[in-house]
């Protein structure tokens, strides 16, 4: 199976920008579909955004605009780029894959807090 490892969470103010990274320790083509969820304090973890070579890309009403996410499988990346951040967008991002074949890979989540 193959391991998705998040990165580039951290602190940032209101408005500001953060660009998270997963990286995947084998080729990203094994993928259909690639995403993120969040998941806030005392909240479930709720999808963001994905990108489907099946079904396009898709992103939750509260991030439009505002998030981008893509793929790079020469790198075995995916990446978002988040602008324009609220303090609602704060939570745990957990970056995950669907395989043509196999189950759900989840990598280990990064912290994004927006806060002055």
């Amino acid at each position: 199976q193959v391991a998705l490892v998040e990165s580039g969470g951290g602190l940032v103010q209101p408005g500001g920008s953060l660009g998270l990274i997963c990286a995947a320790s084998g080729s990203i083509d094994i993928f259909d579909t690639l995403g993120w969820f969040r998941q806030a304090p005392g909240k479930q973890r709720d999808l963001v955004a994905f990108t489907s070579r099946s079904s396009g890309t898709r992103y939750v009403d509260s991030v439009k605009g505002r998030f981008t996410i893509s793929r790079d499988n020469t790198k075995n990346t995916m990446s978002l780029q988040m602008n324009d951040l609220k303090p609602e967008d704060t939570a745990v991002y957990y970056c995950y894959g669907d395989p043509f074949v196999g189950g759900r890979s989840w990598g280990q989540g990064t912290q994004v807090t927006v806060s002055s």
